[in-house]
């Protein structure tokens, strides 16, 4: 074995944790996490480019515990369990790690700590060099002259003198300075009441933890404070003392069926790397990959006649084999592409903006595409210095005019909403929308990601240009206007071109499903250009209200901030983690109930709210929160966004940002605006109507749990829902024996918490905070609930095993959520995925009829004059309307007609409505 090079040795248990909590939650086109990975394969291979070893190993901590655990039973107890995002990642780092030709080590009983000290004390001991990369400090016991610890996420590196800079005493007695001192990381206990400095201290006068106790009486001695408490400290807890050092101290004499010499670096296998990048959607890799510089070694490993890099690089180069793409700038090859759309009977087309707000953008230019690998780009507004004469926006227009309101003609688009929005800024409303590419892949699979570039990628295997690329130099972002437009011609005609592209292949996987397929065409599609309107129409607010709000949240949140101040007798913002961590546990000693992965006492908002059952300081701190949240999201920020041309609000409806098929909205977010309590009601009244009007509010009564009397079955809950009894005063009835004019209102309130519980999957454990009741009376109300609605049990084990056989689950309208995880070998997973596979068809199928309602409500409102009414909003199960006054309470009773029918289920669908002057008056 050279001398030259050192053995490296990387604490891969470390790497994972340090990974995930520091890279960003990134995600592949599946929508499987993959930030963890990217982290340390990053790690890794920075460390392999920089040393080039002959020799290393990646070690991690196999399942279940070691004789530390043995030891003491609650070493490690702090942390929480290993998260659901984290532990899905393992499997493909080591897929990974083994495909770039490096040895694995996972020893059962043995933490990776034991097997890394023995291997490094055996290279020591041949006189070799040793890197250890890792980022624990218990690790620095074994630095030598021989053994250098190195952490990737800093690139420090700890030597003998390092370590004594950093913790304060010399390697050979960190382990006596992790015994005194304690590491929460592993709940290491240590002597309570010594800390880093005392322990420095000691050690500094002390040979170690022995020599400590042989000479006690020479503690008082010592210019350290407190040393009079501190020797009887010590007597009083030698049993932690000794405990913590066996804790503490790295076995190096592990019993291993290798030796450091067996742990040569491999061969690297390309194609199972590249398979492997192209699942997780590494494509920077992939291409290091097939350039030969992934690794600086792998131009060694790969033959010159590799026939899978020739493969590969004959696929990369065919992708741009016939493709004509072409910049329309003469009359004639417009009109030679006027032609081409209107006999092309379908055509996809994108448009180029100054800007992604749509009520507002302005056109830079259209691209389209009759048949794949051809398009054309229309440059309309491009500032470029050297950008030859373009065709007048004007004009062009003009002649697209009458091809885009051709309902005969059939129009494919990406994201095709926006592109309907910024045409009906220059007074063109496209007829014939017929498919929208993204939404094809929502419906497909909503679990996929469904941006043009991932699409491209994973159904194509092309690689797109992005508009960083092309629009980001050196940092600086550009708009696209100001973009070469031979340059802007490959982007744009790329995007419509791929777009009809991907349309042809997702179109026959619809088609091949009858229910997907009327899902896509007859809820989804529609949808599209229903919410782009009520998107364009807005919604309209008072911002001199809304400023009132803000002054006065202003003042009340100083005055809990006093408050708090008296509380806690000190300053300090009640929106850092840090400080509310150190204030509540370290100073008032709270009981930590939570641990974050770092072993810190978590701060969350489930912890705060159970200390603030007891405590007033976390309650105050909750309200503090939960009103300054209020204010920076909504009183502060809406007046900001009032258009400055129609004087309202235009939120951004996302169709696929919800697994389930719900809408979601963004700038503002109309969803999370709260209305069970006083100030978020207020922030409603500012939602008004306008002069002449008044606010329809319809909202379904109960759906999600109709929907569940629907797909059980249950005889009881169709009969309550069937002759519209109260069905938590029911469910309190049934569950209690009692009669339905007996329950009192608490014991509505839990029946009612039991009711949307259970269809979201909660525990008792979960019930019982909830409910503010013992764990045992929690599993008593679960019981007893399906003791009386067995039917309700019956479907969610029929629905388990479903989504276990199939992969999937349906709504009623065939809308279908893959469960990737329902099978997966860890219980957390697994569970996870049965309370999705339980919930998704009642959130899904509420979607579905939610939908359909604006679908059908849009077609009456059509039948009517212009102006008698709008839909302004659609927020959770809530449709909202402006409706002139004299007509509230003919349209009134429409609306809740066609809202009520639009959907058949076994019991009638019920939908509340009123009207008001704003928002919280209808509501």
């Amino acid at each position: 074995m050279p001398n030259n090079t050192p053995i490296i040795l990387i604490d891969g248990s470390s790497y994972l944790y340090r990974a995930f909590f520091a890279c960003p939650p990134l995600t592949n086109a599946k929508g499987e996490p993959t930030g963890a990975i990217f982290g340390v394969v990053n790690m890794v291979r920075s460390l392999i480019n920089q040393y080039n070893p002959t020799h290393i190993a990646v070690v991690f901590d196999a399942k279940g515990g070691s004789f530390r655990n043995e030891l003491y039973s609650e070493y490690k107890a702090t942390r929480d369990e290993m998260p659901e995002n984290l532990s899905s990642q393992i499997e493909p780092i080591h897929a990974i790690l083994k495909a770039m030709g490096l040895p694995l080590l996972c020893i059962e009983g043995v933490e990776a700590d034991d097997v890394i000290g023995t291997l490094a004390r055996q290279a020591e001991r041949e006189n070799l060099e040793v890197l250890i990369s890792t980022g624990d400090k218990d690790m620095a016991q074994l630095v030598s002259d021989k053994i250098t610890l190195i952490n990737t996420m800093n690139n420090t590196q700890l030597d003998p003198q390092a370590v004594i800079k950093k913790f304060g005493v010399p390697p050979e007695k960190i382990i006596d300075y992790l015994a005194l001192r304690g590491d929460s990381s592993d709940n290491i206990p240590g002597v309570p009441g010594i800390g880093e400095k005392i322990a420095q201290s000691l050690l500094a006068e002390f040979n170690g933890i022995k020599d400590i106790y042989n000479r006690l009486d020479d503690i008082e001695k010592l210019k350290i404070r407190g040393t009079k408490s501190l020797k009887q400290k010590l007597i009083d807890n030698q049993n932690y003392a000794d405990l913590s050092y066996l804790l503490a101290t790295i076995k190096t004499d592990v019993k291993l069926e290798f030796t450091n010499e067996q742990l040569l670096v491999g061969d690297i296998d390309i194609q199972a790397l590249f398979d492997l990048f192209n699942c997780y959607d590494f494509q920077r890799w992939q291409k290091e990959l097939m350039a030969g510089t992934f690794l600086n070694r792998q131009k060694n490993k790969i033959a010159e006649g590799d026939d899978f890099l020739f493969a590969q690089e004959e696929q990369t180069t065919s992708l741009n084999k016939g493709i004509d793409y072409q910049c329309v700038l003469t009359e004639k090859q417009l009109d030679e592409w006027i032609a081409k759309l209107t006999n092309s009977g379908q055509f996809a087309f994108d448009t180029e903006t100054d800007n992604v707000d749509h009520v507002h953008a302005k056109l830079i230019g259209i691209s389209f595409s009759v048949e794949p690998h051809q398009a054309a780009y229309i440059p309309l507004a491009h500032q470029y210095l050297g950008v030859p004469k373009q065709l007048p926006l004007e004009n062009v227009l003009a002649k697209l005019k009458p091809i885009f309101e051709n309902p005969e003609i059939k129009k494919i688009a990406q994201n095709v909403k926006f592109d309907y929005s910024v045409l009906a800024n220059y007074g063109i409303t496209i007829q014939g929308i017929a498919f929208d590419t993204m939404i094809e892949s929502y419906v497909l699979n909503s679990t996929d990601r469904h941006d043009l570039d991932s699409l491209s990628n994973r159904y194509l295997d092309h690689k797109t240009i992005t508009y960083d690329e092309l629009t980001k130099f050196d940092k600086i972002q550009v708009t696209i206007d100001s973009i070469d437009v031979e340059k802007a011609t490959q982007y744009a005609a790329e995007d419509a071109d791929v777009t009809l592209q991907l349309h042809n292949k997702f179109w026959p996987d619809l088609e091949k499903d009858q229910k997907l397929k009327a899902l896509f065409t007859d809820i989804e599609m529609p949808l599209t250009t229903l919410i782009a309107e009520m998107e364009r129409t807005g919604v309209l607010i008072d911002p001199k209200l809304l400023n009132k709000h803000s002054s006065e949240l202003r003042k009340k949140l100083k005055e809990i901030q006093e408050t708090l101040q008296l509380l806690a007798g000190e300053k300090f913002n009640p929106a850092s983690p840090k400080q509310i961590q150190a204030l509540l546990f370290d100073k008032h000693q709270l009981p930590v109930l939570k641990k974050t992965p770092k072993g810190e006492p978590s701060t969350s908002e489930d912890v705060l709210s159970e200390l603030a059952n007891q405590y007033e300081l976390p309650r105050m701190i909750l309200l503090y929160r939960s009103l300054a949240k209020l204010k920076n999201t909504y009183t502060d920020k809406l007046p900001l966004m009032v258009s400055p041309i129609d004087h309202r609000i235009h939120t951004n409806y996302n169709q696929i940002g919800t697994v389930t098929g719900r809408l979601s909205s963004n700038e503002p977010n109309l969803q999370h605006i709260p209305v069970r309590n006083e100030e978020g009601r207020r922030i409603r009244q500012a939602f008004i109507a306008p002069k002449g009007y008044k606010i329809i509010s319809a909202d379904y009564s109960q759906i999600e749990l109709r929907i569940m009397a629907h797909l059980s079955q249950d005889k009881s809950l169709l009969d309550a829902f069937s002759h519209d009894k109260d069905i938590h005063r029911v469910t309190a009835s049934e569950i209690l024996g009692k009669t339905e004019s007996e329950v009192t209102s608490e014991e509505r309130r839990r029946a009612k918490a039991v009711n949307f519980g259970l269809i979201y999957g909660m525990s008792a454990f979960g019930l019982s905070k909830q409910i503010n009741v013992a764990r045992k009376e929690a599993q008593f109300y679960i019981d007893r609930y399906f003791e009386r609605y067995p039917g309700v049990q019956a479907y969610m084990d029929q629905i388990r095993q479903q989504a276990a056989e199939q992969g999937y689950v349906e709504t009623l309208s065939g809308r279908r959520l893959y469960l990737p995880k329902i099978k997966s070998g860890s219980a957390i997973e697994r569970r996870g995925a049965e309370r999705a596979a339980i919930n998704a068809p009642m959130q899904g199928t509420a979607a579905d009829i939610i939908k359909t309602a604006m679908i059908k409500v849009s077609e009456w409102i059509k039948s009517l004059p212009v102006d008698n009414i709008r839909m302004v909003m659609q927020v959770h199960d809530e449709l909202v309307f402006e409706v002139k006054e004299e007509l509230v309470e003919q349209y009134k009773a429409q609306i809740k007609s066609i809202m009520e029918n639009c959907y058949q289920l076994s019991i009638p669908l019920k939908v509340d409505v009123g009207f008001g002057n704003n928002w919280d008056e209808a509501h």
